[in-house]
């Protein structure tokens, strides 16, 4: 019989770059990575280091590239396990591409409209707390990938389940930032439904059905 074995070379190496990242960002900004990591327990992070946030970082920027590079992986995943057939693992490079980027164009969009709706104040403050919350499921997500790649053998659903549940997790964040900021939401209610309407549904909506017709 003859054995099957999978090539995970690529895979290997961009986990070996997300690693790469984490430890970088805990050598240069140790304090600050150690108060990150219990951004699912506590708020300090978020009131240790709102007030200090600027449009680049480089703390943010290697949380940022461990992100789209287990975004990318994790893309590759359910692609694999729904086509069921062998893909190339250069595609996960592409997939983080195209995350990055997104991502990136979204945010500047986003300042830009705040700018606009001269609601900068408001939305400084939610686009720290949302960055940061992505940027700690990157964290999550990478020994996930790691499990799935290297240990388990996954279906369909099972990623159908992790899917919906990291969705789920993000929107119980973020609805719950609205909660504990509904005094300052109010002031700006209207442009604040605006913003969201435009810029945190209608782009998913559009990802959605692109990968839909795809």
């Amino acid at each position: 019989m003859l054995r099957q074995i999978n090539n995970t070379d690529i895979i290997t190496a961009i986990f070996i770059a997300c690693l790469l990242c984490i430890a970088i960002s805990k050598l240069l900004f140790g304090k600050r990575f150690d108060i990150f990591s219990n951004l699912i327990l506590t708020n300090r992070y978020i009131k240790a280091y709102i007030k200090e946030q600027h449009f680049f970082e480089t703390f943010d920027a290697l949380l940022f590239i461990n992100l789209i590079l287990n975004g990318g992986i994790f893309i590759y995943i359910i692609q694999k396990a729904l086509s069921n057939t062998v893909l190339s693992q250069l595609l996960i490079l592409k997939y983080a591409i195209l995350l990055g980027s997104f991502f990136i164009v979204k945010v500047l969009i986003e300042r830009l409209l705040a700018s606009v709706f001269k609601i900068d104040h408001l939305i400084n403050s939610y686009l720290f707390n949302k960055i940061s919350y992505r940027n700690y499921l990157g964290l999550i997500l990478l020994p996930v990938n790691a499990i799935l790649i290297y240990y388990v053998d996954y279906s369909a659903n099972l990623l159908y389940i992790l899917g919906i549940s990291v969705l789920a997790i993000y929107t119980i964040i973020l609805l719950t930032y609205y909660s504990k900021n509904l005094n300052l939401l109010k002031q700006s209610l209207f442009y604040f439904i605006l913003y969201l309407c435009a810029l945190e549904i209608a782009p998913y909506i559009i990802v959605y059905q692109f990968i839909a017709i795809k």
